[in-house]
């Protein structure tokens, strides 16, 4: 009889354990109000970093999340706040978190400063860790100026496969690109003299983000309002990370049956598998709370000819993915 239960006991085990490893990660993929989030890979977990979704005034502080699958999450608090940036006092918002000679680097922007005049802009902090603590690099910020009209947020950081770090960033509807020096201290001008080279393409509103793939570069941002219901994200394609870049067409937005406002993205590729998945934020039906956004996950695609496939945003999200 013992026998038997057991054959039994492991019949119904080995049935749920495909079901169990089908399960998706659902969307949103971590509880609380999250947006512009960065996702990248790390040694063998996905990490997300958003900003805190909520007033200006409560946003002094940044989250990170990690997990091994897509599907499971870790809460990390708190790794970087004002206490650690004297000269930041609110609204820290869209981290960008890149990994240089065994550091990793968080920039950040902070106060919403409107003028020249305003203490506040784009600063840079550093850790050992993914998950902090971050302190701040310099004291003050990195960018702190309106070059060629651009609000200095929404800061993104990419690495070309020569090594070169580039700055891309921007709000009010102008982008810009520079190259940082060594150490992220500060920028290196380009050949012609010019520190920050406007790339801004047709209707880019804020959050750049870049990445390569067969050689091209892929450059993509947000468009509309993001409190609005014409949040969204566009993309361009060139041949080098300076441009020129002529817009494609929009790849993700709302579905009023699903979530509005759908926005402010980064995108994760995980080169083992060749997977490609478009990480972003978007406010649930029936809030309209400005800062109720929720951090979501879904698969981007590619056609024959690497032009990027319309997302379809979705309340299961991705299936499990574990990194190897």
């Amino acid at each position: 009889m013992k026998q038997l239960i057991l054959f039994t006991a492991l019949i119904i085990t080995a049935a749920a354990a495909p079901a169990q490893q089908k399960k998706k990660a659902g969307n949103p993929v971590f509880p609380g109000w999250y947006a512009d989030p960065e996702g990248i890979i790390y040694g063998n977990r996905y990490w997300v970093f958003p900003t805190f979704s909520a007033p200006y005034n409560q946003q002094v502080f940044f989250d990170a999340f990690s997990s091994p699958d897509l599907v499971r999450w870790t809460k990390h608090a708190r790794i970087l706040d004002t206490a650690s940036i004297k000269w930041a006092r609110r609204a820290l918002w869209a981290p960008s978190v890149i990994e240089k000679d065994k550091k990793y680097y968080l920039f950040f922007g902070a106060n919403d400063i409107q003028s020249d005049a305003e203490r506040g802009g784009i600063g840079v902090a550093v850790a050992s860790k993914p998950e902090g603590p971050y302190k701040d690099l310099l004291g003050k910020p990195l960018i702190d100026k309106f070059h060629n009209k651009a609000q200095p947020i929404d800061q993104f950081v990419f690495r070309d496969v020569d090594g070169q770090h580039y700055l891309i960033y921007g709000g009010w509807r102008h982008c810009n690109i520079a190259r940082l020096n060594a150490d992220f201290t500060g920028f290196v001008p380009f050949e012609d003299g010019v520190t920050f080279r406007e790339i801004t393409p047709e209707k880019y509103v804020e959050g750049p983000f870049m990445f390569r793939k067969n050689g091209k570069y892929y450059f993509m941002w947000s468009e509309g309002g993001w409190t609005g219901p014409d949040y969204s994200v566009a993309y361009a394609i060139a041949d080098s990370p300076l441009g020129p870049f002529k817009r494609i067409g929009k790849i993700l937005q709302q579905n009023p049956a699903i979530a509005r406002g759908a926005g402010h993205h980064s995108v994760i590729h995980d080169a083992k598998t060749d997977s490609w998945y478009i990480v972003y934020h978007r406010r649930p039906l029936g809030e309209t709370d400005a800062n109720s956004r929720e951090t979501c996950i879904d698969r981007m695609y590619f056609d024959g000819n690497g032009l990027i496939k319309p997302v379809a945003i979705t309340t299961e999200g991705v299936d499990p993915a574990p990194l190897q």
